[in-house]
């Protein structure tokens, strides 16, 4: 016998669900199957126990020097796949945000350790603009994007989790987007693992 397939998130331990009436069974909730403490009540939970590292500030520098545990400066010691990194420059390299916005969040990243924008020489900061030309192209490619949020925080004050080491966003945007799970929730439903939406932009990624 085959097992029956999980309902959807949104019938589980609904009286009201689809189909529902007089005398129907309360539809089965999986917390409540498992058994354990506590009473059963009519809530959802999204467990997302990988954002308590971000809570934590886990991953971020120790101090403003590169050797202080900056992950930009770490991430182009890695292999590709394990460092999410979509492509790679002479100045900059584009890699996939760990914490995204959206499917699709890349940031581009010098591989100098530097701050401010101001900084940067001449090719770097003309790759970088390549880089974020190229990211555009990739995403409309493959994800269809209806448009983007991009840009940069400089400085702590400015909003950046990582100022020593300043990185540009290119955030993928489509109509409807943004719904009650992210403004209500503060959860981000994101349909596609990182390591697979790394391998897909990197397909897309333009050669020139």
């Amino acid at each position: 016998m085959t097992a029956e397939p999980e309902e959807s998130v949104v019938q589980q331990g609904r009286e009201d669900a689809p189909g529902a009436g007089a005398g129907s069974p309360r539809t089965p909730r999986f917390e409540e199957e498992r058994g354990g403490g506590g009473t059963p009540d009519d809530f959802q939970r999204l467990w997302t126990p990988h954002r308590m590292a971000y809570i934590k500030g886990e991953g971020k520098p120790t101090g403003a020097g590169s050797g202080d545990g900056c992950p930009f400066c770490e991430i182009p010691k890695m292999s590709d796949e394990e460092g999410l990194v979509v492509s790679r420059g002479e100045s900059v390299y584009t890699v996939l945000n760990l914490y995204p916005y959206n499917s699709g969040h890349l940031m581009v990243v010098p591989y100098r350790h530097v701050a401010d924008y101001a900084d940067l020489e001449e090719p770097e900061y003309v790759e970088l603009a390549t880089f974020t030309r190229r990211a555009l192209t990739a995403l409309r490619k493959c994800s269809g994007a209806q448009g983007f949020n991009v840009g940069m925080n400089l400085g702590l004050v400015a909003g950046a989790g990582i100022a020593a080491h300043l990185h540009q966003h290119v955030v993928p945007r489509w109509g409807g987007d943004t719904n009650f799970m992210p403004v209500v929730g503060r959860t981000r439903v994101l349909p596609q693992l990182l390591r697979d939406t790394r391998q897909m932009l990197a397909d897309a990624w333009p050669v020139s």
